[in-house]
C-alpha cells in the first residue's frame, strides 16, 4: 500500500467502538477524530487479533442503481439520464465476518459489489470540482438485495432494507486521490467463484459526479456512506455460502451467509 495511504479501521472493545490505524498489520490507537484532525497513538495488538466492525456510523447510505452500463442491460434497464439514487438504512449495516441473514419474505437474494465512498466533512451543493475534498476514503460494500422484492414492489426500500443487508469494510482507506478512485477493480466472489468483475471507470456517474448531484439534494454529513453501484454478474446467495468483496487498494470484505431460522 502506498505511504500516502493510511488504513482507519473500528474495532470492538470492552468499552464500545474504538478507532484505530493500522499499519504492518498491527493496530495503533488514534487520538482525535477521523473526521478532523488525528494523531497516530501507541500499539495496542495485531489485526489478526481484532474484531473489526462496520468502518462507519453514517445518519444516512445512500446508493446509486444502474451506475454501470452492463448491470443495467443485465436486467433489462435503460441507464438513468440523471443518477437514479435509494437509501439503505443504517439498520442494515453490519462489519467484516458478520452474516448476511436471509429472509423468509425473499425467495431470491442477490450480491451488488461496489466501491463505496466514506464522506469525511459537511457538504453542500458541492461543485464537482471540488467534490473529492469532502472524501475521507473509500471502502468496500455490498449492497444484498431482495431481486425478487425488488421486482415486486417496484419502490425498492424493502428489498434493500432488511437488517444486514449492507456489509462495509474491512476498513476505509483514506488518501486515494480522484483519479485512483476513477479505474479501481470491483470483484465479487461468493464461495471462491467470481461472480463480479469490473473497474470503475465504466461508471456512468463519476464518484465526483455522484457526491455533486447528491449534495445539490442532501447535505451530508461525515461519516455518511455513498454506495456508486455495481458491476454486471449479480447472482444468488444461499444458506452456507461466504461472499468477497474486493477493491482494488481496498482488500477484502467477507461475509458468510446464513438462513433466517438460525437468527430464531
Amino acid at each position: 500500500m502506498p505511504r500516502s495511504h493510511t488504513r482507519l479501521a473500528r474495532i470492538a472493545t470492552l468499552d464500545g467502538p474504538r478507532w484505530v490505524t493500522i499499519e504492518n498489520e498491527r493496530l495503533y490507537t488514534l487520538a482525535g477524530s477521523p473526521y478532523d484532525r488525528w494523531e497516530q497513538g501507541a500499539e495496542i495488538g495485531s489485526l489478526a487479533a481484532a474484531s473489526l466492525l462496520a468502518p462507519a456510523a453514517p445518519s444516512k447510505i445512500i446508493c446509486v442503481g444502474r451506475n454501470y452500463p452492463a448491470h443495467a442491460a443485465e436486467h433489462s434497464a435503460e441507464v438513468p439520464s440523471e443518477p437514479l439514487l435509494f437509501f439503505k438504512p443504517p439498520s442494515s449495516l453490519i462489519g467484516p465476518g458478520d452474516p448476511i441473514t436471509l429472509t423468509p419474505q425473499s425467495s431470491r437474494v442477490e450480491h451488488e459489489a461496489e466501491l463505496a465512498l466514506v464522506i469525511g466533512r459537511r457538504c453542500r451543493r458541492v461543485t464537482p470540482e471540488k467534490a473529492w475534498q469532502a472524501v475521507l476514503g473509500i471502502t468496500c460494500a455490498n449492497d444484498v438485495t431482495a431481486r425478487d422484492l425488488q421486482r415486486q414492489d417496484k419502490l425498492w426500500t424493502r428489498a434493500k432494507g432488511f437488517d444486514t443487508f449492507c456489509p462495509l469494510g474491512p476498513w476505509i482507506v483514506t488518501g486515494v486521490t480522484e483519479q485512483d478512485a476513477a479505474d479501481l477493480q470491483v470483484t465479487c466472489r461468493v464461495n471462491g467463484e467470481i461472480r463480479q468483475q469490473g473497474r470503475t471507470s465504466e461508471m456512468v456517474f463519476s464518484p465526483a459526479q455522484l457526491i455533486a448531484y447528491i449534495s445539490s439534494i442532501m447535505t451530508l454529513k461525515p461519516g455518511d456512506l455513498l454506495l456508486t453501484g455495481t458491476p454486471a454478474g449479480v447472482g444468488p446467495l444461499a444458506a452456507g455460502d461466504t461472499v468477497e468483496v474486493e477493491i482494488e487498494t481496498v482488500g477484502v470484505l467477507h461475509n458468510p451467509v446464513r438462513d433466517s431460522e438460525e437468527d430464531a
